[in-house]
């Protein structure tokens, strides 16, 4: 029988060593080895080895629809069967509204739902439950935090979605919960449950003072998708985003509104973010971006003001500021002066653009605003911009173009590079570089 010893792990890079160490070999981190508990130093017997070609191959995965559309989009399609799934976002954003209304669709369809909350007790969750409507679906509560119990509960009744809000809450023999040994050994227990059972594990995870998801981000390499739900707190706009996920696209979106009565999908995101759009004032631009396999129309706004300080200020919301400091650098070396000036941009709505394909328009709109001259309001602006002031080409060009058609625009200026062929329905208009687009701005057209 093989001797059991202690190891630890590296929490930043996963390192493994026999022994405590003060500075991890791998990494250079310091302090950052966690005891892992018990390992065996060899196997009782060689595990059997399978060829790839032996493996029998039962069709595609199943997954179960959550009932609404924005939350299955962002799934790939819906939860799959025996699945890992890691929900994250600030505390009160709203990750326990969304899936306690997921919970009630999938229950309506008669899939079983075991929702264990360590956060709430079962009357708390009744009158969250009466304000959001959800109280006819036949869903099992189970106000618990010791992980065993749980577990154990889920492989009794066998649900097909198990809920578990939230893994900071939850604990697995001795320990403080939320610790960094107590979340890596909860998250390793849930996924082997889910592949032994073929339950659908849902855990809910909050983001920290210092922006991590439960902690160090030691969950996000054991689950199969890891979604983060976002808003920026002045307004009801919710983004529900995959930053991982095994079996759909990665960067997908979602939208909702925070309403009184719980999350309301937004199915046309551009029409939402576009609603309260600022047309005909100068410093404004509308790009199209792309989150996932979804092109999302957005208006950028700038505001460039005189600086009385040595350093001017660079400020964002919603946008990179390290792309605004490229963007402006850029602009300095095409003849725009900005050494003197304030530069303010906004992604208008709420949402965090995070694609480059949004620099152009941040172009258009600080040169708006330089100049006090508004533009087109039909237009649209497309494109990425390099250190050297080159517009490079993006991604699903007419993914792109076809939405800015259904919301009426006539006109697009896109990279030089994209095909001639691109799109029929609306009016091209090609920039090479930002110093193309300024002349271009320049000439009123």
């Amino acid at each position: 029988m093989a001797r059991e010893r202690q190891s630890f792990k590296c929490t930043s890079c996963n390192y493994v060593s026999v022994r405590w160490l003060g500075r991890c070999p791998q990494c250079q981190a310091w302090s950052t080895l966690e005891p892992e508990g018990p390992a065996l130093e060899a196997p009782a017997a060689l595990p059997k080895v399978t060829m790839l070609s032996d493996v029998p191959v039962d069709g595609p995965e199943v997954r179960v629809r959550t009932g609404i559309a924005e939350f299955d989009r962002v799934l790939g399609g819906g939860l799959v069967l025996g699945s890992l799934t890691l929900l994250g976002g600030d505390p009160g954003i709203g990750k326990s509204t969304l899936l306690l209304m997921a919970a009630e669709q999938l229950a309506r369809r008669g899939g079983g739902v075991l929702y264990a909350s360590g956060e709430e007790s079962a009357q708390q969750i009744r009158l969250r439950a009466d304000r959001l409507g959800v109280v006819d679906a036949e869903i099992a509560l189970l106000a618990e935090t010791d992980f065993d119990r749980i577990e154990a509960s889920a492989r009794d009744r066998r649900p097909q979605v198990l809920i578990v809000d939230s893994i900071q809450t939850v604990t697995l023999g001795q320990g403080p919960p939320g610790s960094v040994v107590q979340i890596r050994e909860i998250a390793h227990r849930a996924m082997t449950m889910a592949k032994s059972t073929g339950i659908a594990v849902l855990l809910v995870g909050h983001v920290t003072r210092s922006g991590d998801l439960a902690g160090p981000k030691v969950l996000e390499h054991l689950v199969d998708t890891v979604l983060t739900f976002e808003g920026d707190g002045r307004t009801g706009l919710r983004v529900l985003r995959a930053a991982k996920n095994r079996f759909g696209a990665a960067g997908e979106l979602g939208l909702f509104e925070m309403a009184e009565e719980g999350l309301v999908q937004v199915p046309d995101a551009s029409a939402r973010l576009l609603g309260e759009r600022s047309a005909g004032m100068a410093g404004t631009a509308v790009v199209a971006a792309l989150e996932g396999t979804r092109p999302v129309l957005a208006e950028v706004q700038a505001l460039v003001g005189r600086s009385g300080n040595p350093m001017p200020a660079r400020t964002t919301v919603g946008i990179d500021r390290q792309r605004l400091l490229m963007v402006a650098a850029v602009l300095g070396k095409a003849q725009l002066p900005l050494h003197d000036r304030d530069v303010f941009a906004n992604a208008a709505g709420g949402l965090h653009l995070v694609e480059p394909a949004a620099d152009l328009g941040l172009v258009a709109a600080i040169a708006s605003s330089w100049s006090e001259r508004p533009l087109p309001a039909d237009t649209i602006w497309i494109g990425e911009v390099g250190l050297v002031g080159e517009v490079r080409s993006v991604s699903h060009p007419r993914a792109r173009l076809r939405e800015a058609v259904r919301h009426g625009f006539r006109r697009a200026v896109v990279p030089q590079a994209w095909p001639a062929d691109v799109d029929a329905t609306i009016e091209l208009t090609r920039v090479r570089s930002v110093a193309d687009a300024l002349r271009l701005l320049r000439a009123g057209d």
